[in-house]
C-alpha cells in the first residue's frame, strides 16, 4: 500500500465530470455495499460481517501497531476495515490514472453519509470502464433495481464500454458445519468467519444481464514451494484478443478467492482467460471433486445488441492489502487502456 498520498484529499463532495477524450479512458469503481449497514453490524454476530479494526490488529499483529492506526488516528470498528479496502485501491488508482491521464472515480451504493447512489446516467455518462466491486454481504439484501439494469444494458450498447463485475467469495454456503470448518481450515484466514457470503448485488446484475457465471467458494491459491510467492496463472493467451494478460504472469496472493463457475458450454459467449492453481495440501470440497484450478479471469466479448465488453475478476486483484507485483501492475494498465 502506498505510504504517502499525492495532493489533498476531498470527501463528501459532488463528482466533477470527466469529459470524453479520444484515447483516454475514464474508469470508475462502484462499491456495491451499504457502508452504514456493514459498519453497524452487531459485532457479537459470528458470521456474515466484516472484522473490526481491533480484530484486524489482533490477528495481523504487529502490522497495525504504529500510531497511524491507533484510536486517535484511525477508526477501530468495522468502519476501519471498510476504510482499509478504500485505501487498498489507491495504488491501482494511481497506475490507472497515470496510464489514462484521467483520475479514477470512486462511488458507493450507500456512502458514509447515508447518500444512496444507484448506477444510473450520473455514473455511466462519465465512465468507459465500470468496475463493480461486489463486497456486499448477501444478508444485506442489495439488489440491482430494474432501472439500473436497463441503464447498464443501454450503456453496454455503446462500442468501447467495459463492465467488470467482481463478486467476492462465497464461504460456508452450506448448512453442513463440518464442511464450513473444512473451508475455514483451507483458506486459513482467522479474520474470515465460517460463513461469509458476498455479492447479492452483482449476482442480481449477472442474472439480469444473462452473464452465465456464479461466484463459488473461497479458495486458497497455491504458492511456489518454499516461498510465499503465488504460482503462475494458467493463461489462455490464444483467446486473449484484448491483451489483458500481456506481461502478466500472476495476480496478487489472497487467501480466499472465488471460483467463477461458468454455467454454459458456449465457449464463444464466455472465455475463461486465466485459471489459478489451488493449494492442494489443504483439503476442500472443490479439490476433493477433482478440481486443481479455479477460474480467475473471464471475458464475454460483444454479442447481439451488446457492443461493450464484460469482464469478471475478483475485486481483491485491484487492491494491495495482500501485496502487489509488477505483473499485477501490468494487468491494471491493460485493463485501464484496453
Amino acid at each position: 500500500m502506498s505510504a504517502s498520498i499525492q495532493g489533498p484529499r476531498t470527501y463528501n463532495q459532488l463528482h466533477i465530470a470527466r469529459p470524453h477524450q479520444a484515447g483516454r479512458r475514464r474508469l470508475s469503481i462502484y462499491w456495491t455495499w451499504s457502508y452504514p449497514w456493514e459498519a453497524n453490524r452487531d459485532v457479537s454476530e459470528l458470521d456474515n460481517r466484516f472484522s473490526t479494526m481491533t480484530e484486524v490488529r489482533r490477528v495481523a499483529w504487529p502490522n497495525y501497531e504504529g500510531t497511524e492506526w491507533d484510536a486517535m488516528h484511525f477508526l477501530q470498528g468495522i468502519e476501519g476495515t471498510l476504510e482499509l479496502f478504500h485505501r487498498s485501491t489507491l495504488d491501482f488508482q494511481k497506475v490507472a490514472g497515470d496510464a489514462t491521464g484521467r483520475p479514477v472515480a470512486v462511488f458507493q451504493r450507500i456512502d458514509q453519509s447515508g447518500f444512496k447512489l444507484p448506477i444510473d446516467e450520473r455514473i455511466l455518462s462519465d465512465t468507459d470502464t465500470l468496475l463493480v466491486f461486489g463486497l456486499d454481504h448477501l444478508v444485506s439484501e442489495q439488489e440491482a433495481a430494474a432501472e439500473e439494469i436497463e441503464a447498464i444494458r443501454e450503456w453496454l450498447t455503446l462500442e468501447g464500454k467495459c463492465l467488470l463485475v467482481a463478486p467476492h467469495h462465497d464461504v460456508g454456503f452450506t448448512t453442513d458445519l463440518e464442511q464450513r470448518q473444512q473451508e475455514y481450515r483451507h483458506h486459513g484466514d482467522a479474520l474470515v468467519p465460517r460463513q461469509q457470503r458476498f455479492g447479492q448485488y452483482t449476482r442480481s446484475l449477472m442474472k439480469a444481464l444473462d452473464i452465465p457465471v456464479m461466484n463459488q467458494f473461497g479458495l486458497r491459491p497455491a504458492v511456489v514451494k518454499g516461498t510465499r510467492q503465488i504460482t503462475p496463472l494458467n493463461a489462455n493467451r490464444d483467446t486473449d484478443d484484448l491483451g489483458l494478460l500481456k506481461g502478466v504472469t500472476t495476480f496478487n496472493f489472497h487467501l480466499h478467492l472465488p471460483h467463477y463457475h461458468v454455467t454454459t458450454d458456449d465457449t464463444k459467449c464466455v472465455r475463461v482467460l486465466a485459471r489459478q492453481p489451488i493449494d492442494a495440501e489443504r483439503p476442500h470440497p472443490f479439490t476433493a471433486a477433482g478440481n486443481t484450478e479455479f477460474n480467475s479471469l473471464i471475458w464475454m466479448p460483444p454479442g447481439g445488441k451488446r457492443a461493450g465488453h464484460i469482464l469478471m475478476a475478483d475485486s481483491t486483484i485491484f487492491t494491495t492489502l495482500f501485496g502487489g507485483t509488477d505483473s499485477l501492475a501490468s494487468f491494471w494498465r491493460n485493463v485501464a487502456t484496453m
